[in-house]
């Protein structure tokens, strides 16, 4: 057994923006998170994911970094960031910061230079190519924020590559100077004392041969075809060799397109790149999704390809690499809103539920800022309520070349935007939800009077103290983190079963996926011994052989 303190840590996302506003100006800020540390002691959690805080001029909310060693001011200044680190150590947590470099802002000095002339030093450091005879862009690829990836510059008659925003031009890993600043901010940054990072896109920093045409989609640009590239996994040797290796800490690269022979390269259990990888299989519409508008009109899949697709990635890492649990971050809608059912009657049942499912696998749980309340989506009625650069594009695009009816593109937002989990966190009821005494960035969730952090600390029953009995479950028993994976009645539409095992020692759990009372199969209790223990559910009243809805259960027993 290959043990690790990252393996047996539980990782909390922290969105700064809508965490806790400590001046009034209506933004979350690094004296906001200070301030709420203790909470976060109190929850258990040991290690904080801290979304990008540094220099941006915010056009995709702070994924545009203009300068890699320096604070956003609206989140305060390096002083309170070190007063942050220092004081989070103290409590215990550990800080992974958010590691951007597929791209820069176009306002970094590298990218400023970069532009002046075709033969500056740093004109390199960027993707930069000659348009097609006809003055068109060099390739047909799109953009992951609509239109093509490629933005024209009239000072040089050349055009840039921006796999994001135009305000993200890409950077050019082939590069070796560009490899060396890159490693050169990383190991400032851990000499400062942080202890991880997240790497935004990281799959995406080679791109292919020759940059060619790609096949072209619905919108008439193609997939750039820049995942797993052809010299991804030599640059992240080259990074842990240059950097991660020289100090104790957790790694995980956000990896889209990641199949599970690509996952066990990246997360290696040699060692020689990432300690994980965040993959999203899970969070879409599935193999058997016929989505027209992308990620817009994609639907939940049903249990028995999630299960398939969640097993797959249990089974197949087993012993060769780690994997990250996730259900909620910044870019997906509420866990409990897409996944789970969060009508007054069930969100708070269901949202315990999810939780269970997901932290009695194998892997590095993440807990999304404000899921441990069984916060949900806010379902903004108007567009101007929206501030996602992702979805006002969408809607622009969609409304406007796709003919999608304003609101048919209403519901989309309000399903699955990203604004869904960039509602400011939700702390008590007093006005804005105590995260801000001025007026907050976007508005806050409505439902704020009745699901906040102080009434949920305080009660026993809440999902607050559920998530907080998990996490310490998961310290407290090794099975639950070294355990071998099994999944059990797999075509069941409604049940999601599995085992886990370590020496002698099994986990049964069960969790119902729907409003209905559910009999658990025979096959499954069979296996259950009388004197098996009840670890963790979440209802005070189990029927026998049945599953109430929304129920979960865990048991412990040995062979």
């Amino acid at each position: 057994m290959n043990k690790a303190w990252w393996k047996e840590a539980v990782v909390y996302q922290i969105y700064p923006r809508s965490f806790m506003d400590s001046n009034g100006d209506g933004i979350g800020d690094i004296n906001g998170i200070t301030e709420k540390l203790e909470y976060l002691q109190e929850l258990g959690i040991d290690v904080i994911w801290l979304s990008p805080v540094y220099q941006s001029p915010n056009d995709d909310n702070g994924y545009d970094i203009s300068d890699y060693q320096a604070i956003m001011t609206e989140f305060g200044t390096m002083e309170d960031f070190d007063r942050m680190l220092s004081r989070a150590h103290e409590l215990g947590i550990k800080i992974m910061m958010d590691l951007v470099v597929n791209h820069t802002s176009d306002e970094h000095a590298w990218f400023v230079e970069s532009k002046k002339s075709v033969d500056n030093p740093y004109r390199d450091f960027y993707i930069w190519r000659k348009g097609k005879e006809d003055g068109s862009e060099p390739n047909n690829w799109g953009s992951c924020f609509s239109g093509s990836a490629w933005k024209y510059d009239p000072q040089t008659d050349m055009y840039f590559l921006h796999l994001f925003s135009k305000k993200q031009p890409d950077l050019n890993w082939d590069n070796p100077d560009v490899r060396e600043h890159v490693f050169d901010m990383m190991n400032w940054w851990c000499e400062k004392g942080i202890d991880g990072f997240r790497m935004d896109v990281i799959s995406l920093i080679s791109k292919p041969e020759g940059l060619p045409d790609g096949v072209p989609g619905e919108n008439g640009y193609a997939d750039s075809g820049c995942a797993n590239g052809p010299h991804v996994h030599e640059y992240l040797k080259e990074m842990n060799k240059k950097v991660l290796s020289h100090y104790n800490l957790i790694t995980v690269g956000e990896a889209s397109g990641v199949t599970l022979e690509e996952a066990k390269k990246y997360a290696s259990a040699d060692g020689s790149e990432l300690n994980m990888v965040f993959q999203f299989e899970h969070v879409g519409s599935g193999p058997e999704g016929n989505n027209r508008f992308g990620k817009w009109d994609s639907h939940k899949m049903s249990l028995p390809v999630w299960k398939k697709i969640l097993s797959k990635w249990q089974t197949g890492l087993e012993g060769k690499a780690w994997n990250s649990l996730f259900l909620a971050n910044h870019d997906q809608p509420r866990s409990v809103s897409w996944f789970g059912n969060d009508s007054a009657e069930y969100r708070e049942i269901s949202a315990k539920m999810l939780a269970t499912c997901l932290h009695m696998m194998q892997g590095t749980p993440y807990v999304y800022q404000g899921e441990e309340l069984g916060m949900c989506n806010a379902y903004f009625d108007k567009l101007e309520d929206y501030r996602d650069i992702e979805s006002l594009n969408a809607y622009k695009e969609l409304t406007e070349t796709c003919g999608v009816s304003h609101e048919e593109m209403m519901g989309y937002l309000k399903r699955i935007s990203r604004d869904n989990a960039r509602t400011p966190m939700q702390w008590d009821d007093s006005a804005n939800a105590g995260f801000t005494t001025g007026t907050p960035w976007i508005k806050v969730n409505s439902n704020y009077p009745k699901v906040n952090a102080k009434q949920e600390v305080s009660d026993p029953d809440s999902v607050f103290s559920y998530y907080k009995k998990l996490i310490r479950l998961r310290h407290e028993n090794e099975i639950i983190v070294y355990g071998d994976y099994e999944l059990l009645a797999p075509e069941d539409e409604a049940l999601f079963i599995y085992t886990r095992m370590l020496g002698t020692q099994r986990l049964m759990v069960l969790c119902n996926f729907t409003e209905k009372e559910v009999s658990i199969p025979a096959e499954v209790t069979e296996q259950i011994p009388a004197d098996a223990k009840l670890l963790i559910g979440n209802y005070s009243k189990q029927k026998e052989e049945m599953l109430q809805a929304y129920e979960a259960r865990v048991y412990a027993y040995h062979l």
